[in-house]
């Protein structure tokens, strides 16, 4: 079956052009497949929309009708082809971003102001929760993830590598003794976080491979890192945790780093992730580079001068 967007625009330039030959040409068609168009458009039909002799062609009266509303049904095409492309060349609309609570308000929502100040045309409308969202269900433009991500059919763009630390208060450690072991954390109060699987609140894991675990247990275990590290700072017990989310406690002596027997397990990355498509539109593509533009990485590592 012929195409009827195509039958239109070879109907409107043989009309417009006084021609099928002329609307051949300026189509990049041979004038038999033209000719096949509007045969094809005046059967369905079952109208004569033009007269052709071998000189010219002129409208008939339905053809004078079709034509008016042929050229704007193919305006109204154009507008919406122009409109859809535009949203990968503009940061335009509202882009809805999701990501973990204590990464969205440390990380994400500080750098918005400057990001909406490049794009004025652009409003973000930022969701922010710990548990693993549907983006394709749930209508998200892309998110935040951090860790090992699970086979999908998102595109992922690593932003940052991710380090947990294990740390406490000075004064808690005055008060029960420095672990030095991870065996020694069972007789100390773990607070733990009930959404990881690796730094949860029954068992941690150390080890690069994450393959050293150690049951723990504490007076104290929350699904917020923010809360598990405020109470830490207010001294009762030690906290595992990615290094962002405690590395300004631990700049400031509020907690300390502790030096185990077994290295903290390698989280994996922080990844912005899409849906995947052709080309992502303008605003996530725009705001993923942003984002590589402004996050340091040296945030989510250890050894920086403070773990």
């Amino acid at each position: 079956m012929l195409d009827r967007v195509t039958g239109m625009h070879v109907f409107a330039r043989a009309a417009t052009l006084g021609g099928l030959s002329a609307a051949a040409r300026a189509l990049g068609m041979s004038q038999t497949m033209a000719t096949k168009h509007l045969d094809a458009i005046e059967q369905r039909l079952g109208v004569k929309l033009l007269h052709r002799t071998t000189r010219r062609m002129t409208l008939t009266e339905a053809g004078r009708r079709y034509l008016e509303s042929t050229e704007r049904i193919l305006a109204e095409i154009a507008e919406a082809d122009a409109t859809a492309a535009a949203d990968r060349l503009e940061a335009r609309g509202v882009l809805r971003l999701n990501a973990p609570v204590s990464f969205g308000v440390r990380e994400i929502a500080p750098l918005l102001p400057e990001f909406c100040a490049r794009h004025p045309a652009l409003q973000v409308d930022l969701g922010l929760n710990d548990r693993y969202v549907d983006l394709l269900e749930e209508g998200w433009d892309m998110a935040i993830r951090i860790g090992r991500l699970a086979e999908s059919t998102l595109v992922a763009r690593k932003l940052a590598d991710s380090d947990a630390v294990a740390c406490a208060a000075p004064a808690y450690l005055a008060a029960r003794g420095t672990p030095r072991t991870v065996a020694d954390l069972k007789d100390h109060n773990c607070l733990g976080y009930t959404l990881s699987r690796a730094v949860g609140h029954r068992r941690w894991i150390f080890g690069p491979a994450g393959d050293i675990a150690v049951d723990i247990a504490g007076a104290m275990v929350a699904n917020s890192g923010d809360a598990l590290v405020a109470a830490a700072v207010a001294g009762m017990g030690i906290v595992y945790q990615p290094v962002f989310l405690v590395a300004d406690e631990l700049r400031a002596g509020r907690l300390v780093t502790l030096t185990l027997d077994h290295p903290p397990v390698e989280i994996g990355g922080v990844h912005a992730v899409y849906p995947s498509e052709r080309r992502p539109p303008a605003k996530v593509r725009l705001f993923i580079d942003f984002l590589v533009e402004r996050i340091d990485p040296r945030r989510f590592r250890r050894g920086d001068g403070f773990t």
